[in-house]
């Protein structure tokens, strides 16, 4: 079992909280960048399947990743997705029995749930822990970053999901 999302990473950068004491001045600067745009899925195990693209995340563009990821199958796989309008469009539903006969399972999760998607907590863990300030430089540091998080995630980097609260 496979839990899907997409995520954007924009060369802004990434803040997830901040604070500051009475009299001090905080300045983050604005930057319009370019943004990775990434679709993946990750099981339990820390399986982890991804794309990064400068292209638009639509229904397509997860039809085909979808589409190529169900040819490879060698026993049933279900994809835990959430309610996206892209993730219910006609054209993935008219899939779904083709998808079917390879083993590949489409399940949707309840509205507004998304704490029962375990890849938000991986996205999450991406973009607070895994990629550091100074990757954020240029798009090439942010470029090299991005690719070598994702390429170790489940080797060197990895979630405990038991340690984490619901």
């Amino acid at each position: 079992m496979y839990y899907a999302e997409e995520m954007y990473i924009s060369e802004t950068g990434y803040t997830s909280y901040g604070g500051q004491h009475k009299d001090e001045s905080i300045f983050i600067p604005v930057k319009k960048g370019i943004n990775f745009k990434c679709f993946g899925f990750s099981a339990w195990g820390m399986k982890f399947h991804y794309t990064i693209t400068n292209q638009n995340i639509n229904a397509t563009f997860v039809l085909n990743y979808l589409d190529t990821f169900s040819q490879n199958l060698t026993k049933f796989t279900v994809i835990v997705m959430d309610n996206a309008s892209i993730h219910h469009a006609k054209i993935i539903q008219a899939r779904l029995p083709i998808w079917q006969e390879r083993g590949l399972f489409i399940f949707y999760l309840p509205p507004y749930s998304p704490h029962l998607n375990i890849i938000e907590r991986l996205w999450k863990e991406v973009k607070q822990a895994w990629l550091r300030p100074c990757d954020y430089v240029s798009f090439d540091t942010l470029s090299y970053a991005v690719n070598r998080v994702f390429a170790n995630i489940g080797d060197s980097l990895s979630l405990n999901f038991s340690t984490f609260k619901v």
